[in-house]
């Protein structure tokens, strides 16, 4: 900003994606108000639709830097570890990480509509990346295997993930259906059960 408070033309930009982001990650999609983010960052109604046609278009924004942040912390898991196993593991791991250390922008990503109907490229290519990181982590583990071999065995382990995900954030695990065992014993079950073929 300058002297009077007043944004330049890529700040504004900028500070919107990440007012954006804040509010998704308190409060989920919904949270998001284009009027709400101009007041709190103190700028007209209108300024934001300089940067944004419509909240739709700064929510695929802040959708496609969450497809980033996965894609990359899927390359990290699989960097650090010692084996392709393990890359898969860690890999599986981060995506349980984004769904519970980010659940709204998790719900965003994976739970809204904001992937369907021709999404533009600017979101597509970014989660056509973190979809290939998670493909390419399955296919290390058994380099013989076929397309179709690995397509099944990525989408299988992803379901196991994403369902685990569904019913812990919608409360459906009551305790005694989990007990004695803990949230952590329930995660290594979980990525376990991702790990095994058929």
């Amino acid at each position: 900003m300058d002297e009077r408070g007043r944004y330049h033309h890529g700040d504004l930009r900028a500070a919107l994606v990440r007012a954006a982001q804040a509010a998704v990650e308190a409060n989920g999609p919904d949270a998001v108000s284009l009027r709400e983010i101009a007041e709190q960052l103190g700028v007209s109604r209108g300024a934001p639709y300089r940067h944004f046609p419509d909240r739709r278009a700064l929510l695929v924004e802040v959708a496609a830097h969450g497809f980033e942040d996965l894609a990359a912390a899927y390359g990290r898991a699989q960097a650090e570890a010692a084996t392709p196993q393990a890359a898969l593991r860690e890999t599986a791991r981060a995506y349980l990480a984004l769904a519970f250390g980010r659940p709204g922008l998790f719900r965003l990503m994976f739970d809204s509509d904001i992937l369907s109907d021709n999404p533009p490229q600017s979101l597509q290519a970014p989660a056509n990346a973190a979809w290939t990181r998670l493909r390419a982590a399955v296919a290390a583990t058994d380099p013989a295997a076929d397309v179709a071999t690995v397509n099944r065995r990525t989408i299988a382990g992803w379901s196991t993930l994403h369902g685990f995900i569904a019913l812990t954030q919608g409360k459906r695990l009551r305790d005694f259906m989990t007990a004695p065992l803990s949230q952590s014993e329930l995660i290594e079950a979980i990525l376990d059960k991702t790990m095994r073929d058929d």
